[in-house]
Parts: C-alpha cells; structure tokens; sequence
C-alpha cells in the first residue's frame, strides 16, 4: 500500500508563521520602547543635574557661607543626590579658594561630581557617572539673616 498524503494547502503550510513573527518583532519592540524610556530618564536627571547646580550656586551667593540649607536644598532637586557628590567653592582670587570671608568674597562657585544614574531596565544592572557641573556666580549678600530663601 503506498498511500500518499495529502499535501497542505497554502494556508496550512503557514500556520505559525504570524506567531513566530510577532515574537521577533515584539522583541525588538520591547527593547526600542526601554531604551527610549532609559534615555528620557537619562535626560531628565542630567537636566535635574544642572538645575541643582543652578539652584544651590544661586542659594549660596545669598546665603551665610557654608550653609547647611544650600547642600539640603540642592539634594531636595535631585534625591538621588549625596553631600559629598556636592562641593561649595568661596572664591577671592587671586588668592585661594575658601580663604575669604562673607565681606571679601567675589564668588561662589557650586560643583556636582562623582553622581552616577543607574539604569532600570530589568537584567542590565546599567551605570553612568555623569560629568561634572559648576556653576560660578558672583557674591551678593552672604547674609540669611536678612534673606527669607535661606530659612
């Protein structure tokens, strides 16, 4: 007895062709859509970054010297943010940084360094340490006594 199968039609010879497909794809897609998702992230905390910068160099320039509200109010712009990521700099050149006092200042530079963002894409334990950022503004006050932003 040689019996012959019958042989598939076009229809059935591609079942499971769309299902494998779709696998290929949603994966690609996947890993597009985490990665766009990762990058805005990245984005925003270099953005929040620089801002904290901003923020604490303008603090200080009103401030007392050495406040402890500029460093806690710098962290509360970006959590993830530690003190010693924060570096606070009283400028009267030419001579050395930090050697002046609230009437001699001419600046106050605020630097952020050493603050890595991590990834949260499942699996990929990713790091970046981000650059580092100052922001150099001139002296104003120096006194929270009569300045409410320092409270």
């Amino acid at each position: 007895m040689n019996a012959r199968l019958p042989r598939p039609s076009g229809t059935q010879a591609q079942r499971g062709a769309a299902a494998v497909e779709l696998a290929l794809v949603s994966g690609l897609l996947c890993m597009l859509v985490l990665g766009a998702m990762e990058m805005g992230r990245l984005l925003w905390t270099w953005n929040a970054a620089v801002e904290a910068t901003r923020y604490g160099a303008r603090l200080a320039v009103v401030c007392d010297m050495n406040d402890s509200h500029i460093k806690t109010r710098m962290i509360g712009r970006l959590p993830a943010l530690t003190t010693a990521n924060i570096t606070v700099t009283y400028l009267n050149p030419p001579n050395a940084a930090n050697t002046c006092t609230a009437v001699d200042c001419k600046a106050v530079m605020v630097a952020l360094t050493g603050y890595t963002h991590r990834a949260i894409i499942p699996f990929a334990p990713l790091t970046l340490t981000l650059p580092p950022f100052a922001t150099t503004l001139r002296k104003e006050y120096m006194s929270s006594a009569s300045n409410e932003v320092c409270q």
